[in-house]
Parts: structure tokens; sequence; C-alpha cells
């Protein structure tokens, strides 16, 4: 069988900044971010509210070299943190932190974004985790987007971390993706036949001041406008290193796979947006605990059965990509929960929303 190209990597973290004394969100007026420039260059950045900060790996051969990124901006991203007395948590939303008491961060871009969306974009006050992986054209990454959708709510399932809401819990497993719909161009991606024709549609949206730049287009999955990647945005900022680590490698796999099929004249069925939606509300609302619907079959499946199918889909490239170690995590995910679930659990336990601030920040750090 012919040898996968290499589907490098790139990962992009945002990171709660927490004060120890209130576990509320704190703004770092930079100085997280300034002092990480001066050892990690552009591989950090300052996000719309002053109370997150964004990391992102350089492009990683394999998932290996993936993961020892991860660990080091987290571990410099602690240690900075530290020194202004602040400490850092990884989730896809604060459990109590209300978006009306952050400070916005001052910059033209953000400033635009503002205006533009207004309270929208002031409450989106949300933390997540995206996945670049390295295609060799535009051509080949849209046709794997296009088949790649459909299990975007299986990925989003094992990711959600995100139950509480300014206090409130939600009754979702992942709250973080109902706050984002509020913008426009979010939510899965569009089908399109052509390069050609997603050109167009984006020269639509600049000519029409839809958008000023093709980074304006928020999709779950999308065509990345700069690089030679896909990029998949739908997953929630996960607790561990390990979790992050298993969904991108899941991702990683699943674009390796349909990529080999291709290569075969072979291709994964596309199914109707509508119906993909249904799978991401359930993913949303239940994350591995409810069912999703199996289009082929016409009929609801337990969410983890499908997801052990999807295993059994993506298995003959694993080994090949070096991530078995990672994959192989998913049972435990299946086996002991999300990081909903796991939130979910200190709070039927303690009935206190700081103690569940105290086990993200506690979690963040495991393993480094």
């Amino acid at each position: 069988m012919k040898k996968l190209p290499v589907f490098t990597l790139g990962i992009e973290e945002e990171y709660q900044i927490i004060d120890p004394e209130t576990r509320d969100l704190r703004s770092h007026l930079s100085k997280i971010v300034d002092g990480a420039k001066i050892v990690l260059n552009e591989q950090v950045k300052a996000e719309m509210h002053q109370s997150v900060v964004e990391v992102g790996t350089n492009v990683c051969n394999n998932v290996k070299e993936a993961e020892c990124e991860i660990k080091f901006l987290r571990t410099k991203i602690v240690e900075l943190a530290n020194k202004q007395e602040l400490i850092v948590g990884g989730a896809g939303t604060h459990p109590f932190s209300k978006w009306q008491d952050q400070l916005i961060t001052d910059d033209p871009r953000y400033h635009t974004i503002i205006n533009e969306l207004q309270d929208a974009a002031r409450s989106n006050l949300i933390f997540g985790m995206h996945c670049h992986v390295g295609i060799e054209s535009r051509e080949i990454g849209l046709k794997l987007i296009n088949q790649a959708c459909y299990f975007l709510p299986h990925i989003f399932a094992l990711s959600t971390n995100s139950p509480f809401w300014e206090g409130r819990q939600t009754g979702f497993k992942s709250f973080r993706t109902k706050v984002f719909d509020k913008f426009p161009r979010t939510g899965l991606p569009e089908y399109f036949d052509s390069v050609a024709s997603y050109d167009n549609f984006l020269d639509t949206l600049v000519k029409t001041n839809c958008i000023d730049n093709p980074k304006k287009i928020w999709w779950d999955l999308r065509l990345h406008p700069f690089y030679n990647t896909i990029e998949f945005r739908i997953c929630d900022m996960a607790l561990t290193v390990e979790e992050t680590m298993c969904i991108v490698s899941v991702i990683q796999a699943i674009v390796a796979k349909l990529y080999r099929l291709n290569t075969h004249n072979l291709k994964f069925n596309t199914y109707r947006l509508a119906l993909i939606k249904e799978n991401k509300f359930r993913a949303a609302r239940y994350g591995i605990d409810g069912n999703l619907i199996d289009f082929g079959l016409q009929k609801e499946v337990e969410t983890k059965k499908l997801i052990i199918e999807l295993l059994e889909f993506i298995d003959d490239v694993v080994d090949e990509l070096g991530s078995r170690e990672h994959i192989n995590y998913v049972s435990q995910i299946l086996k002991n929960g999300t990081g909903a679930d796991k939130q979910l659990t200190v709070y039927e336990e303690t009935k206190d929303l700081k103690k569940v601030v105290d086990f993200i920040t506690s979690e963040f750090t495991k393993g480094l």
C-alpha cells in the first residue's frame, strides 16, 4: 500500500487566566503575552478578552512533536502567570465569570469586531482548541473537508468541556458552541464542489463588505486562507495535554484515512448539512452519553458506539502516523467521561463552582 504523505500538525489552545483567590477570570494586562513573546515569539498572542491567552505550536511533523510543543507552551504560560500571581486553566467556558466584567484588549482588530458585532462579540467569552492538518493542495483540502464534515459531531462529543455559563449549569455538555452561534459565518462548513466556487464565495463576501479578509470565516472546519492546511475549529479547550493530543490524533487520522480513500478513487459519503447539524446539537447537549444519528442506517445509535466504529474506520492509518498511544486514550474518555462530565461530577459532589475552577486549574498542569 502506498505510503501516506506527512500530515503536519499545528495546534492552537486558548487558556483561561484566573485569580487564585476569587477563582474568577482576571485580566493579565498583556504582561503574560509580552513576557511570553521574549521566549515564544509569535507562538503566543492576546485574544479579544484580556483574561485569555492564545498559544500556537510551530508546524509539527507528527503527534510526538506536537505533544512536546503543547507541554512546553503550557509550562511557559503557567510560569509567566505565576510571576503575576495568577493561575491558568483549560475549559471551553469559565464556570461563573461574567463577560460584562471582562476587559477588551486594546487592538484595532478587536475594536473593529466589537464595532460590528456589539454584544455578540463582547459576550464571546469562550475558549477553544483548533487543529491544523497540512494538505498538498487546496483542491484536495476542499474534498477532504466535504467528507470530514460528517465526523465533526463525533470529534466534538469527545471534546465537550463547557457545561457551565455565568454561574449556571446549562444542561449542555458544551455551551461554548451555543455562545459562539451568535457570530455570523460560524457552525458547520458549507459544501463546495470546487475551489473556484469557494473562492467566488469569498470574493463575494469581500466585495460586499461582509468581511475584510477570509479569516472571518469562523466555521467549525475550514480551508485556512493563508496556510496549506485544513483547520478543525469545533473543539472545546481541553483540560489536559492527554485529552488535547488524543483529539488531535483522531483528527489527523480522519484526514489521513479520507485521503487514502481518495487516492484509491473512493470517498466517504457526504450528507446534508441539516442532518449533520442534528448530530452536532446532540453532541453539544449530551456529549458522549447520548445518541447520534447513523445516516446510513437511518436510526439512532449510541454515541460511544459510533466513536468506536470511527476508531475502527481509521485504524489502518494510525500506526503509520505514529499515534496509536494517543488514539488509545479515547477508551479512557469513553470510560471516565469528557471534561464536561468531570466538571459536573466535581460540582455534584461539592455544590461549589470555585471547586470546579480548582479542578480545571489542577488538571491543566497534569502531565507537565
